[in-house]
């Protein structure tokens, strides 16, 4: 028997599906750890998932991860991640185990547009400044060569 044919329905916050087959892993409360150690709310038993791998909380009826400076880190949708909004249906790798998060916002709370993504904040702390301005000196067809402006 699946969650789904449960009469109660599935778990209010959502479901983590193995994409690769497996049993689901309910999301039962609004934060979760998630990691190797026992004591996480979500173990997984994985030699390169880290004992505290990341943390998932719901914010405005969305599910948010943030990785919590594991060796292999958190993908989502394919994109190694800091912190993240996890939308409905996404896919997100804990190391190399990837799942889809099921959940329904308005479940959760949520109302009106998403709240935002702050992912492409942490994306835009780690270059730097000079970059951000636009003035690096590398070209970005060559990085081993500086930028000729005269070409641009």
């Amino acid at each position: 028997m699946t969650w789904e044919d449960k009469p109660s329905g599935p778990p209010k916050y959502g479901m983590l599906v193995p994409t690769g087959g497996g049993d689901p892993i309910p999301l039962l409360k609004d934060r979760l750890m998630i990691g190797r150690r026992e004591s996480c709310d979500i173990a997984l038993k994985f030699a390169n998932v880290s004992g505290q791998h990341c943390r998932m909380t719901v914010e405005n009826g969305y599910w948010f991860v943030r990785d919590l400076g594991s060796r292999n880190g958190t993908k989502v949708d394919g994109k190694s991640i800091v912190r993240k909004r996890l939308d409905p249906r996404c896919k997100i790798s804990f190391a190399k185990h990837e799942y889809r998060v099921d959940y329904d916002p308005q479940d959760l709370g949520a109302f009106g547009p998403p709240p935002p993504d702050d992912d492409h904040i942490d994306e835009l702390l780690r270059s730097s400044l000079v970059d951000r301005a636009g003035l690096g000196r590398r070209s970005n067809n060559d990085p081993s060569k500086n930028r000729d402006w005269a070409e641009e």
